[in-house]
């Protein structure tokens, strides 16, 4: 594993600023945050330093303002939801740089938190400016990065201001870091990877990457079709992306070549309509879908062989729904090959890392998220780490 810095590697901050670029981009109805998972996240970073007595300014973006100040975009609407979640008042600081800021830091006492506003409102900030960076950075003795949601984009306060300050991995960065690399870095194997979703053509460098490092590619959701299609079976009318069939079968001659073993279903939930629980739903072999039907769900043959799979193996990745989850009952695949991997991790066998936002959703749904070994709650950042990507805001915390 590459090595970086953590908060165990600080010595004596007190009286320090750091600058922690944490994820407070909430999901907001009527003025309060939906859902504060993201602060939960970041909570035990932020208070670690205010109680080692660093004068914590959190920097985050929020919305996308596209470098200019918005009145709806100010991080001072999440203020208050912070502060709920730390249990502590913190200061808000309308600006990033500058007299203002240096002000602030000197009202605010050792222990002391404050937000600055929406780094999105500068144009530098999406930029990368150095200058941008460095106008920041002179106000903290040291930066903290605890935000992974937001490490595949190189900005200036995700990846510039490492450049110009001692560099940390926050406690949630550092948990997902280690996860990441228990999954697919440096694996206990036999490893199994699970990728679900609806488009091949969203995923293709996820499985190119995923055939050269795993033993098992488990492809189900919409994908699962248009592999279908490339071995010739007839889908009907289900979703499927038929121009991209000889892509499909490359990806899957590279599996052969590599040894690892690409499972599609061999029985299937169809139904003539997609609606929750229709008449016409019915599971038959998948050379028996008809024109009028669609596929909607992996069968209950083809999940209990899959579960046997998981049980031989020591590493999961899962990204992505085996069906058209949202709606019952095509949740079953979903639901019980995650209660496998659930039960296997809690056994002790199998190490589960997962991520994605509908692939949080799904685990939820099968209420098996906690016991999951590691849940990231990062999209972006989660499947460009699956395509085997180097993410800017990771790279730039490596010592």
């Amino acid at each position: 594993m590459s090595s970086f810095r953590t908060l165990d590697d600080l010595g004596d901050v007190t009286g320090k600023v750091a600058l922690v670029r944490v994820d407070l981009n909430l999901p907001m109805k009527e003025g309060s945050a939906t859902d504060v998972t993201r602060v939960e996240a970041v909570k035990p970073t932020i208070l670690e330093l205010a109680d080692k007595g660093a004068k914590v300014l959190l920097l985050a973006h929020f919305g996308r303002p596209k470098g200019q100040r918005h009145s709806t975009m100010s991080t001072s609407f999440v203020q208050g939801d912070v502060e709920k979640v730390l249990g502590k008042e913190i200061m808000f600081i309308p600006e990033v740089m500058g007299p203002v800021v240096e002000q602030s830091i000197g009202i605010l006492s050792d222990g002391d938190i404050g937000l600055l506003d929406n780094v999105r409102f500068w144009p530098g900030e999406e930029a990368n400016d150095p200058e941008f960076a460095r106008g920041m950075a002179a106000h903290g003795d040291f930066y903290v990065n605890d935000a992974f949601s937001a490490a595949h984009r190189a900005h200036a306060s995700t990846e510039g201001l490492a450049h110009h300050l001692p560099a940390y991995a926050g406690r949630a960065m550092e948990a997902e870091l280690k996860a990441l690399d228990a999954a697919l870095g440096n694996p206990e194997q036999p490893v199994a990877a699970v990728v679900g979703g609806a488009k091949v053509s969203t995923k293709l460098d996820v499985l190119e990457n995923l055939v050269g490092k795993v033993q098992h590619l488990i492809i189900g959701g919409g994908m699962a079709n248009t592999f279908l299609a490339a071995r010739g079976v007839d889908v009907g009318k289900s979703l499927c992306e038929h121009d991209l069939t000889d892509t499909a079968n490359r990806i899957m001659d590279q599996a052969d070549h590599a040894g690892c073993t690409v499972h599609l279903p061999y029985d299937v939930v169809v139904a003539k309509e997609f609606a929750a629980n229709p008449p016409s739903m019915r599971v038959c072999n998948v050379h028996e879908v008809a024109a009028d039907e669609m596929i909607l769900d992996v069968g209950p043959q083809a999940v209990e062989a899959l579960g046997d799979v998981l049980k031989t193996c020591r590493t999961l990745v899962w990204n992505g729904p085996m069906g058209a989850f949202e709606t019952e009952p095509f949740d079953a695949a979903t639901v019980a090959l995650a209660k496998t991997a659930a039960a296997l991790t809690e056994g002790g066998s199998l190490t589960s890392v997962a991520g994605g936002g509908d692939t949080v959703a799904a685990l939820a749904h099968a209420r098996v998220k906690d016991d999951f070994t590691f849940v990231s709650t990062a999209g972006g950042a989660f499947l460009e780490w699956m395509e085997g990507k180097d993410l800017p805001g990771v790279a730039a915390l490596k010592a």
